[in-house]
């Protein structure tokens, strides 16, 4: 069905920026919504992004308000993490979510590494 590609993790140091990317396999203006999660070793997945496709409205994670932007890339047709002031504790895996109604699709993952 629906596929989901993300893209742009990698090491960082502590300060700098990373910039996601999802790109679906179809327009992300057929989903309701697109999120971004993340898991750390040991930990349970996290809300970091959220993004209320048709209208735009956005919604974050207190540990990343202010930092994290997610924004919709028409002419790409992503949905991408602008990841800026990263933090050791921001090192995880991230998942790229879409939902349309009842069906809920998620990608493989990126790695995002933030030294310290």
């Amino acid at each position: 069905q629906v596929h989901l590609v993300e893209s742009g993790g990698g090491l960082v140091q502590a300060g700098g920026w990373l910039r996601l990317s999802c790109a679906p396999s179809e327009s992300i203006y057929n989903f309701n919504t697109m999120s971004w999660y993340r898991q750390a070793p040991g930990k349970e997945r996290e809300l970091v992004a959220m993004i209320a496709v048709p209208g735009g409205r956005t919604e974050y994670a207190d540990s990343v308000a202010g930092r994290f932007f997610i924004l919709r890339q028409n002419a790409e047709n992503t949905v991408d993490l602008q990841m800026n002031s990263l933090k050791p504790e921001d090192t995880g895996v991230y998942f790229c979510q879409a939902t349309k109604l009842r069906q809920v699709t998620w990608g493989q993952g990126t790695q995002v590494t933030v030294s310290s």
